[in-house]
């Protein structure tokens, strides 16, 4: 099918799904969303031209993981979105089983989308293809077709190019897997963004003292921040350790001093982005403030997936709220971006309370979009508990020095749950979405995203203790 053939199958879609999204109650209000179909990695992410650009991985026509349009949201403020055509749909021949994850840059007053053209072959088997295409208004682009092919030593699994120009030349990650089915990060190095060299292995499973570590790296993003590199990275095929990598895949960064010349990247242990259940695919962008900002698929391809009940409307999975990071130490902190507070509608609660031994409600914090904070000024005892709409449970052990996060599973409506360690809890900043929470603790310290679909008339909030704990609530309608 043509481009324009394609477009219009998506906009027909959209437009029969819109009674249904209509009805949904857990279409979320302050987090972007597909119009129609399954949303999953972000990507490009850019400030260009006085706006905010997010593209994304999308399936126009199903909740399945099929051949990848990118689609797009522009914004001056990140609170208000517009929603443009999509930027890449998968007509061309190097892309025509999806056009799948990648970043952008500017150049020359121009917009450069780097991204993977997907192929299945005949006999089902995978090719891909490094692309590109520019814009002069980042709304429309002219594709330039592959501008990198499959080196030797990879499998196919070979894809999500990130981009971004350092002392006059421009650099790309790329996640891999070589021949020996170990998880890589790739480097390729240009000039002009249409000839690039490859630069082989910037880390991996087995490189750098790091052992084995997984079968397939997605999603590389490299970037200096502070006096350190950071490397972001989604390496699937981890086995749970602990209270680590408790999802199927996960998602995380490596700091330590990279060298251009030599490709050389020194580094310290992986640590994991996000504590929940529903984070993946993470991607950062510096802004026009200098800030570096992150957002993240608030979903993952589970064996729960399948179960969401927004399937039954015509839709699946959003997007994280934009995060602020940086480096305190040698950990990563993430922080909301300073925009959201413009989402508040009003300060419904302020008060410092104490919780001794027993279960608190209050009328003001209750309901189901919301932002909240805590400031623990006391606590004597062993557990601090939030239950949120008869669905979440947030839990901190004191004794155990645990911070644990409980829903109710969408499979089968059994009790399954995150943790993280966690050696005191000072604060506690949630922002609660209709059917999502983003947990934000001690001051970005630890964070832990999840979805959860909970009955439309349940807006119960309680708090209850094991001891005492003296604590200053606020809480904003958003």
């Amino acid at each position: 099918m043509n481009q324009q053939e394609l477009l219009q199958l998506a906009s027909k879609k959209i437009e029969e799904n819109k009674p249904l999204i209509a009805k949904d109650f857990n279409r979320l209000q302050f987090h972007l969303m597909p119009p129609v179909g399954l949303l999953n990695d972000p990507n490009g992410l850019i400030y260009f031209n006085g706006a905010y650009h997010v593209f994304y991985q999308w399936n126009p026509f199903d909740t399945t993981h099929g051949a990848k349009f990118w689609g797009h949201y522009t914004s001056k403020d990140l609170i208000s979105w517009e929603e443009q055509p999509p930027a890449l749909v998968p007509s061309e021949w190097y892309e025509k089983n999806g056009c799948y994850s990648g970043s952008a840059v500017e150049h020359n007053g121009k917009m450069y989308l780097f991204y993977t053209g997907n192929v299945k072959n005949e006999h089902n088997e995978r090719q891909t293809y490094q692309c590109m295409a520019v814009s002069s208004d980042g709304i429309t682009f002219e594709k330039k077709g592959p501008v990198i092919y499959l080196p030797d030593g990879y499998t196919p699994h070979f894809r999500d190019p990130k981009v971004w120009q350092q002392n006059g030349r421009w650099y790309m990650v790329l996640g891999a897997q070589n021949d020996q089915e170990e998880g890589q990060v790739v480097l390729y190095t240009s000039l002009d963004l249409e000839n690039w060299e490859f630069k082989g292995p910037l880390a991996g499973g087995n490189l750098n003292g790091l052992g084995d570590f997984g079968y397939m790296w997605e999603c590389p993003d490299l970037f200096r921040l502070g006096a350190q590199d950071v490397l972001l990275v989604s390496p699937q095929g981890l086995e749970p350790a602990g209270h680590l990598y408790q999802n199927l895949f996960q998602s995380g960064y490596f700091i330590g001093n990279w060298t251009p010349e030599t490709n050389q990247y020194e580094h310290g242990p992986f640590i994991e982005l996000d504590r929940g259940f529903d984070f993946y695919a993470p991607q950062t962008f510096e802004d026009d403030q200098g800030r570096r900002l992150l957002y993240a698929w608030m979903g993952l391809t589970d064996d729960t997936e399948a179960y969401q009940p927004t399937i039954a409307n015509g839709w699946i999975h959003a997007l994280t709220i934009p995060r602020e990071i940086e480096i305190k130490g040698n950990k990563l902190y993430q922080k909301p971006a300073v925009e959201l507070t413009h989402l508040r509608k009003s300060l419904d609660f302020q008060q410092q309370v104490s919780i001794e031994n027993e279960v608190k409600t209050w009328t003001e914090i209750n309901g189901t979009v919301s932002e909240i904070r805590l400031e623990m000024s006391q606590m004597e005892g062993t557990h601090f508990e939030i239950t949120l709409r008869e669905n979440l449970k947030l839990r901190f052990n004191q004794a155990e020095k645990l911070f644990t996060l409980e829903r109710k599973s969408f499979k089968d409506g059994t009790t399954e749950s995150r943790s993280c360690e966690l050696p005191i809890l000072t604060d506690i900043h949630l922002f609660l979405d209709t059917s999502s929470i983003e947990i934000f603790l001690n001051g970005g310290q630890e964070v832990m995203t999840a979805r959860f679909f909970a009955e439309p008339f349940e807006q119960t909030i309680t708090f209850s203790s094991n001891g005492k704990i003296d604590v200053f609530i606020e809480k904003w309608s958003l």
